[in-house]
């Protein structure tokens, strides 16, 4: 399925089709970004039984809240509703990204997320949660699992994967693309 564009007005309609995939292919794990928690309550409000939720949210930075921008009462209400968090830095970025900006330049690590993004920002972000759920020990590696991504909130983007963690990061593969927008 392709999207006319990229946004948070596909959410609802890539959520349904991530699940729909999920169930199809046998898959009973999820991995969706969510920084305030929205995406993945709308995701777990969707019939998930026997399909672990993962919310891999971001990790403190910037926002200087010990949880990113995940609120208290949003990890409750997730927690709550089955979905397991996954707080980290992200895997292609992270450290490097802090270096490159403070120093100039890029490392390799940059340009890796820089070359996803030829398919979509969405993308990136779904190869990128894969891996830092599998650092987490949440996901299996090299199982696979759907992942669910997009550009700035909401979701668009939605992918079957095989996860490696992110020191093994070129290892990951990309199954199915799901959904995802045409235009970025």
């Amino acid at each position: 399925m392709t999207f006319d564009r990229q946004g948070p007005q596909n959410t609802e309609a890539a959520l349904k089709l991530a699940m729909e995939a999920a169930r199809e292919e046998g898959i009973h794990k999820i991995v969706v970004a969510s920084y305030s928690g929205e995406t993945a309550l709308k995701l777990a409000e969707l019939e998930h039984e026997g399909i672990l939720l993962i919310c891999v949210a971001r990790a403190r930075g910037k926002t200087g809240r010990p949880d990113g921008n995940l609120s208290g009462a949003m990890r409750q209400e997730l927690e709550a509703r089955g979905v397991t968090i996954c707080t980290a830095a992200h895997a292609l970025s992270g450290a490097e990204r802090g270096l490159s900006s403070r120093l100039g330049g890029f490392g390799p690590v940059e340009v890796a997320a820089h070359a996803l993004r030829i398919l979509g920002q969405g993308m990136k972000v779904c190869v990128e949660i894969s891996m830092m759920a599998a650092d987490a020990g949440l996901v299996e590696l090299h199982e696979p699992i759907v992942a669910i991504g997009g550009t700035g909130y909401g979701s668009d983007t939605a992918v079957v994967i095989r996860p490696a963690p992110t020191a093994e990061f070129l290892d990951s593969k990309v199954d199915r693309i799901i959904c995802m927008p045409r235009k970025n």
